[in-house]
């Protein structure tokens, strides 16, 4: 797989996922992989309300599910969902991390590890700082940090976060424009070897 796009998010992320998703350009095949805060106990409806606005494949991850282009995978409720080398899904049930299981930032620092230059992270609506330090990591080894305009959010508290750690490197849209962004990636060149 050559891109990855990750996105994390908290409350308000799922309204800004209905508009985020049916917005994404055909052309775009990278996979995407996406974190929520849900309650441990809390039904995971995201996938279906995903699957009404959307020709994407959604499903929610499975351990050691291999990633598939133009699908989206979100973490099931109570488990970390990571990114192996392998091109794989990985969950755990370690302790929670930021209050939160899953946990944006094990996500985001996975993927930075397994795809570096060949990763998009993205930052939605969301009311504490999870994400900020995957959002760092995911820039740190070359990837692309993207956050939804904080004035855009219900919650801007993630975004901010994101933008104060990161500073100039986080990329600030608005989410027609953020999609747009993302439908970029799939003009990128393949990396040579490649197809």
């Amino acid at each position: 797989m050559n891109e990855l796009i990750v996105i994390g998010g908290s409350a308000g992320a799922l309204e800004a996922l209905l508009v985020l998703v049916p917005a994404l350009a055909d052309e775009l095949i990278a996979p995407i992989v996406i974190a929520i805060h849900l309650a441990a106990n809390q039904r995971n409806l995201v996938p279906n309300l995903l699957r009404n606005v959307t020709r994407r494949t959604v499903v929610e991850a499975e351990d050691k599910a291999p990633l598939e282009p133009r699908s989206i995978y979100i973490a099931p409720p109570n488990y970390h969902l990571l990114v192996e080398r392998t091109g794989s899904l990985a969950l755990s049930v370690d302790e929670v991390v930021n209050f939160s299981r899953p946990s944006i930032d094990v996500l985001f620092e996975s993927a930075a590890e397994a795809f570096g230059t060949r990763c998009t992270g993205v930052l939605l609506s969301g009311a504490n700082d999870d994400g900020a330090r995957g959002l760092q990591r995911i820039a740190d080894a070359g990837g692309r940090a993207y956050v939804q305009a904080p004035a855009s959010a219900s919650q801007p508290t993630m975004p901010n976060a994101g933008l104060q750690r990161l500073g100039g490197r986080a990329r600030v849209f608005q989410l027609v424009e953020l999609a747009r962004a993302l439908g970029a990636i799939a003009m990128l060149p393949s990396p040579e070897g490649q197809p």
